[in-house]
């Protein structure tokens, strides 16, 4: 029965986000909800536990950046349970993505994600921001419930392209956090997510570099 709900939920909410993917990629999307639904219980991966809520909390929240991710290889830091890393990964099979989290229970269910859904495109990485040191910098980063925005650019700028961009997945606007980024970094632009199913606001706020610290 759980399958059945979930595959009409994400059906009708990609179609009301004009997201189009194919049976295969809607599918995968699926099997990993499946997976992330059984680990959460031995794992605390998500606080999201009410089966009914999950493809539109998890699945299309992740979807719903779907049209900022420009770069061929983006960095999701903060993966966690591969929100929103695993799904754009199934919806791009073109592009690369990277996960970077620091606790170990969380990438080895990646890992087990990646192996299971054979995404070919996916690299985990079990270690800090801090300490990564990736061959080139990436011109995205992606996070989602991860820190607040001036840990975000202090932790994980060294690893951002001096061009790049961070894409932060927030609720409501956190006018807060953007008043207290470091100097040398600017909110470049701010978009009000719609998000089948789903109570309250989401924002994805794009971060890069000032102008004059490039």
């Amino acid at each position: 029965m759980t399958n059945t709900l979930w595959q009409g939920q994400l059906r009708d909410g990609l179609a009301a986000m004009g997201l189009s993917l194919t049976d295969g990629q809607q599918q995968q999307l699926l099997a990993f909800l499946g997976l992330l639904n059984k680990w959460n219980r031995a794992y605390n991966l998500t606080a999201v536990r009410d089966e009914g809520e999950m493809v539109s909390r998890q699945l299309l929240d992740s979807l719903s950046i779907l049209p900022w991710v420009t770069t061929d290889h983006l960095l999701d830091v903060g993966a966690g349970g591969g929100l929103p890393g695993i799904p754009l990964a199934i919806a791009l099979p073109g592009k690369r993505f990277t996960l970077l989290d620091s606790n170990g229970k969380k990438t080895r269910f990646l890992n087990q994600c990646v192996l299971e859904l054979g995404l070919d495109n996916v690299k985990v990485i079990h270690g800090r921001a801090e300490a990564c040191t990736p061959a080139e910098p990436f011109t995205q980063i992606s996070s989602r419930a991860f820190t607040a925005l001036q840990n975000l650019v202090s932790w994980c700028g060294g690893l951002l392209a001096n061009e790049g961009e961070f894409l932060a997945m927030k609720g409501q606007f956190p006018d807060d956090e953007v008043a207290a980024l470091p100097a040398g970094w600017q909110v470049k632009s701010r978009y009000s997510l719609e998000v089948p199913g789903a109570d309250g606001e989401r924002h994805l706020l794009v971060i890069s570099r000032a102008a004059q610290s490039r």
